[in-house]
């Protein structure tokens, strides 16, 4: 399998599964090598938000070495950190995958689908058409500044865990503990959910 045949029309992403990548995740998949479990939250405020989180879970399933095993309900949420009333709302999501990607893949993987999105890092807290952050990677805990596992927010945004809860209600966040205490800690005004949208799981 080359880099290239990975963009089926299903897959909007504009950067391409390295080969190196693409040839550790054949090996891992033949031998179903240890699948790890990852939780990944996904945000849009910009453009067709539904659309584009649908989107971004079909491009995460098109990913050789991860499948997508539930996907939560839709949330609508004012913006964090900004003024109120500055930014249009977000729609917020959290799906729970299986993965054979180590973490630096993965990572890199949601930032091609950030970019197929025209995600734009020009402003801390901006709008974005699409946010894709891993929350979660099994049971690891790490300070690296690339990718701090779990999420350094987590613990603290409703628009996370509550999704997450309606998926997981016996989950845990690494180092944090249940989400479920977590959720109950902190505030959920502004998160509203959106019980007449749905994202659906890849097929």
């Amino acid at each position: 399998m080359t880099a290239s045949s990975l963009r089926g029309p299903s897959d909007p992403t504009v950067q391409p599964v390295p080969a190196s990548v693409v040839e550790q995740v054949d090996a891992a998949d033949t031998t179903l090598s240890n699948p790890k479990r990852a939780v990944v939250a996904l945000g849009s405020n910009l453009g067709n938000r539904l659309e584009t989180l649908q989107g971004a879970i079909d491009a995460l399933e098109d990913t050789p070495g991860v499948r997508i095993k539930a996907v939560s309900p839709v949330y609508e949420t004012e913006p964090w950190g900004v003024e109120p009333g500055s930014q249009p709302t977000y729609f917020n999501a959290v799906v729970v995958l299986k993965t054979t990607l180590p973490p630096s893949s993965l990572l890199e993987r949601a930032h091609a689908v950030e970019e197929a999105f025209n995600r734009v890092r020009d402003e801390r807290w901006g709008p974005r058409t699409l946010d894709v952050d891993i929350v979660a990677y099994a049971d690891v805990v790490s300070d690296d500044p690339r990718l701090t596992l779990p999420h350094p927010r987590a613990h603290e945004r409703a628009f996370v865990l509550a999704p997450w809860y309606d998926v997981e209600p016996e989950a845990l966040l690494p180092g944090r503990g249940p989400v479920a205490e977590l959720l109950a800690a902190v505030t959920r005004h502004g998160v509203e959910a959106r019980r007449d949208l749905e994202l659906r799981l890849p097929e």
